[in-house]
């Protein structure tokens, strides 16, 4: 008699709409709170937010790149969503917690993730900048990323 296996495969339906939804409503939210906060500190406007994510491949030409430069900003960001969502959807096969205790995970995979773009993602790019520490970035991580994540895998891994 064969074990069942726990392994993650894109071929499960409920999959497909936990990484989507998942991805979609967290790079929505996280991007409109970016722009929110960017704006409430006087800093860059919408264009200017996007075209910093695509600093990270580009560096400091992404703010020369207008329209072009903020689109692939903006592809850049929901790359990261999606691959985020996809990570701890993979995870959650295996650790049966992270569905069923969605909202302490997901504040925690919020902290993660943060902690993960500050200080591994970022540094290692050619974005012109670095990222401080700052409790708005994690409190915009953990309700913007980790909590839609955890709650839209948690949905529809019933």
């Amino acid at each position: 008699m064969r074990a069942a296996s726990a392994t993650f495969s894109l071929e499960e339906p409920k999959s497909y709409r936990a990484i989507l939804w998942g991805g979609l409503i967290a790079g929505t939210m996280d991007i409109t709170a970016a722009c929110v906060s960017s704006a409430l500190r006087g800093g860059r406007g919408p264009m200017g937010v996007l075209q910093s994510v695509a600093s990270g491949l580009l560096g400091r030409d992404s703010f020369n790149g207008g329209l072009k430069t903020a689109a692939l900003g903006l592809m850049c960001h929901f790359f990261i969503a999606f691959v985020a969502t996809t990570i701890y959807y993979a995870a959650s096969r295996q650790l049966k917690f992270l569905t069923q205790w969605a909202i302490v995970c997901g504040v925690l995979y919020g902290a993660a993730v943060y902690f993960f773009m500050s200080f591994v993602v970022v540094p290692l790019s050619a974005a012109p900048f670095k990222i401080p520490f700052a409790m708005t970035g994690l409190g915009i991580h953990i309700f913007c990323i980790g909590l839609p994540i955890a709650l839209a895998v948690r949905r529809f891994s019933k």
